[in-house]
């Protein structure tokens, strides 16, 4: 496993007097900045492509969705930050993935898998912000209105998977796609918060986070705000899935097969309270009808202990028990 950053750049004189005021003016803020090794120069950004390509992308495709406990980078690339702010062009990324399949270095799965982020999603989530906004940031289509939760800021939760994204966060400014979308994301989904305030969050946290690309990928794709302008159905799993593409569960006090109890795990309690709230409307989608058929066959006192359920655990993060 990759345990730093790619290039691990070693701040400069500019970046140095940077995180100075950093610690001075904003001690109390959540995060830190004593781990900061991000590329800050075009021959870094260079660097960093180089050494991606060369170490990392073989096995891009086959663990780019992997999670692992205290383990940020694994085999991503790392360049969304030198990409963002125009160290480095998308193309010349791409040009870089595909000479590399052409080379015989890196199989098919990988550069496919990646070339398709860069090239493909990214710039559709450019067209999505640059078509739809300013209107864009108001959508709410499901009605989410809990406030964000504190262990967002703090991390202080018994949820295992969350608090290791949330952890690693507000450590590095970073976190990769499925711990975005599948942790972080997913969790305030289920809860129901206000999407606004989960792009507020994503905003502020993460060194990539340039609004054009933060914020579809935020209220589109992980919030499904926009109705499914950006993506065709919310992006719901219980624990089950985590459980699955992580060790987490193995070190959590929940359970991720069960959804109601004391040992119950949050993500599956308010999955399924997801489908039964958001029944009527997820019915009408066809990639949510498995999903919805499956709460139908629920009978009614289970239905009731879920939502009873799913309310307690909304309480209590509320007043900051998580």
């Amino acid at each position: 496993m990759v345990d730093k950053l790619v290039g691990d750049f070693k701040p400069d004189a500019i970046t140095e007097s940077v995180i100075a005021i950093v610690k001075t003016r904003f001690a109390d803020h959540p995060g830190g900045v004593d781990d900061f090794a991000w590329p800050m120069t075009r021959e870094e950004a260079l660097q960093a492509l180089d050494q991606f390509i060369r170490e990392r992308l073989p096995q891009f495709g086959a663990y780019q969705d992997a999670m692992w406990p205290g383990e940020v980078w694994l085999y991503h690339s790392h360049l969304s930050v030198a990409l963002n702010l125009k160290l480095l062009h998308p193309l010349e990324v791409a040009q870089a993935a595909q000479a590399a399949y052409q080379q015989g270095h890196a199989p098919i799965e990988s550069v496919e898998g990646f070339i398709r982020q860069v090239v493909g999603w990214r710039e559709y989530v450019r067209g999505i912000y640059w078509l739809h906004m300013p209107d864009y940031l108001e959508r709410n289509a499901l009605g989410a209105s809990e406030p964000l939760p504190e262990l967002f800021w703090t991390a202080q939760t018994d949820m295992a998977c969350l608090r290791d994204a949330l952890q690693l966060t507000l450590q590095h400014g970073y976190a990769h796609h499925i711990q975005r979308l599948m942790i972080t994301g997913l969790y305030a989904l289920l809860l129901g918060v206000d999407p606004k305030a989960v792009h507020g969050w994503y905003l502020s946290v993460y060194v990539d986070a340039v609004e054009w690309v933060e914020l579809p990928n935020t209220l589109g794709m992980s919030q499904f705000a926009d109705g499914g302008l950006m993506a065709s159905k919310p992006y719901v799993a219980s624990g089950k899935y985590i459980q699955r593409m992580s060790p987490h569960c193995a070190q959590c006090r929940y359970k991720p097969d069960v959804r109601v109890g004391e040992t119950a795990c949050p993500y599956t309690t308010l999955y399924w309270d997801f489908l039964l709230r958001h029944e009527d409307s997820l019915a009408r989608n066809p990639r949510m009808l498995p999903q919805v058929r499956n709460a139908q066959r629920l009978d009614e006192p289970t239905r009731q202990a879920i939502q009873d359920q799913a309310q307690s655990h909304r309480k209590a993060v509320r007043q900051g028990q998580g």
